[in-house]
């Protein structure tokens, strides 16, 4: 039976968008946010619900077609997309529906954060996820998931309520802390390795208004900076988050025109706490003489969208990750060569927090297991201009040597391209073991590898 024709028989069985190569949009279909991944599906299957998706994999199972999962489409490598096989785009499932009595969010698995900001925004209310409102809810939340809440309220996945899962073999479940806890263990920090989420129930939190906003500073003064923040940040009550970025500044309000694409540093803050409380917060930030201060209160989804219009869909990206336990001296200099460095204007280096609610947290708690580490560290470098993606690996790949050496071994699993089976096992370090054991059991055929991909145990690649 030819591709077409089974094809044909997909849309006749469920309701589902089905689009093919030749179809009118099946290049905007295919297209990531990373516009240095170019791949071409056999079929994507635009689904709507668990069931669709469960048809969706039968299909790939019957034509032998090798299956990615697309939410939001941020993936750095490019992993929602799968050359010559089969997407299950969960952009139609974009649902969100709030219960503010109980303060918990059950969101579909396609919707973007910029979704769940919205929502839950209209009861005064969130969860931590990451920086850029367009990333999607899947793919953050399966990784991890740390943004701006974190030192206060942990990261996404420490509010994670329970999952809907459809599994390899088309079962759907409910994973949580009471059904099949090992699965509910697993999500949260495993990635996409173990069935596809359709939907997601979220804790929230009493957040609506903050104070926030970067401070920013030459790049000649990154060094002193730098040292001023690791000592700094971790000391303060967790009101208090900001991330450290390295960033050639960005012609656009509010910064002032004399500061328009100037290497700087820069620490982008959020306060969370008593507003009476928040000059008293940032006094400190202010005797550090900042060139720029940006610092004002907004509705917590602005903060969350500052970035969509900088980093827009369609960019050249490639990016290294690191967790990081302290930034000593000889890594400091580092940093502050590559910011002189910066070869894009796009092109950045962020350091977060992953530290208060996120220590309270044990090791085996949770698939995640740097619960020690002070910081998450990206080197990205972006730009539009295909022509220019040599010079952005180069200096990621390079400023990456030169920092690894001082980290903690593993990664944010969001934060890292496709570097092999050893990185993979160093960010999971004494978790990788059972969540092997998991996937085995949950799909042992492992249809999920178009990820960060942790091999079944058993299987010969799981040696």
């Amino acid at each position: 039976m030819s591709l077409t024709t089974a094809t044909d028989e997909l849309r006749g069985r469920f309701g589902a968008e089905v689009i093919l190569p030749d179809d009118p949009g099946y290049d905007a279909a295919r297209a990531l946010h990373n516009a240095m991944i170019d791949k071409r599906p056999a079929v994507i299957v635009r689904c709507a619900s668990a069931a669709d998706v469960a048809g969706a994999l039968e299909f790939a199972r019957t034509s032998r077609l090798a299956v990615a999962v697309r939410g939001g489409g941020h993936n750095g490598p490019g992993f929602g997309c799968v050359d010559g096989g089969l997407v299950i785009d969960l952009s139609p499932m974009k649902r969100v529906d709030v219960d503010a009595d109980r303060r918990v969010v059950r969101v579909q698995g396609g919707a973007t954060w910029a979704h769940v900001d919205a929502a839950t925004h209209a009861h005064g209310l969130a969860t931590p996820s990451g920086i850029i409102s367009s990333t999607g809810v899947g793919g953050l939340t399966l990784g991890g998931g740390h943004g701006y809440l974190t030192r206060k309220y942990g990261l996404t996945i420490d509010n994670l309520l329970e999952a809907e899962v459809v599994l390899a073999e088309g079962r759907v479940v409910t994973a949580s802390e009471s059904e099949h806890p090992d699965l509910f263990w697993a999500l949260r920090g495993g990635g996409g390795n173990f069935g596809v989420v359709t939907s997601f129930t979220f804790r929230l939190h009493p957040v609506h208004t903050v104070i926030c906003g970067p401070t920013a500073w030459p790049s000649s003064a990154t060094a002193d900076i730098l040292r001023w923040y690791r000592d700094f940040l971790p000391a303060q009550d967790e009101d208090l988050y900001g991330f450290f970025a390295s960033m050639t500044v960005p012609p656009v309000p509010p910064f002032p025109e004399a500061f328009h694409r100037q290497k700087a540093c820069a620490v982008v803050w959020c306060y969370s706490g008593d507003p009476a409380r928040a000059d008293e917060a940032f006094a400190p930030v202010r005797q550090m003489q900042p060139a720029f201060e940006g610092l004002a209160a907004a509705p917590y989804p602005a903060l969350q969208s500052t970035f969509d219009a900088l980093y827009p869909k369609g960019l050249q990206w490639y990016w290294r990750g690191d967790f990081i336990r302290s930034v000593p001296d000889a890594a400091v200099e580092a940093h502050a060569r590559f910011t002189e460095e910066l070869p894009t204007m796009h092109s950045t280096m962020h350091l977060y927090p992953i530290d208060g609610a996120v220590h309270r947290v044990g090791q085996t708690d949770t698939a995640w297991a740097y619960r020690d580490v002070n910081f998450s560290q990206v080197i990205a470098g972006v730009d539009p201009e295909p022509a220019n993606a040599a010079a952005l690996k180069r200096w990621t790949a390079d400023y990456w040597n030169a920092i690894h050496p001082h980290s903690a071994g593993g990664a944010y699993v969001n934060f890292m391209m496709d570097e092999g089976q050893d990185r993979v096992r160093a960010t999971y370090g004494p978790n990788y073991q059972r969540l092997s054991e998991i996937k085995a059991q949950y799909d042992p055929g492992n249809v999920f590898h178009i990820n960060q991909n942790i091999v079944p145990a058993g299987s010969p690649d799981a040696a």
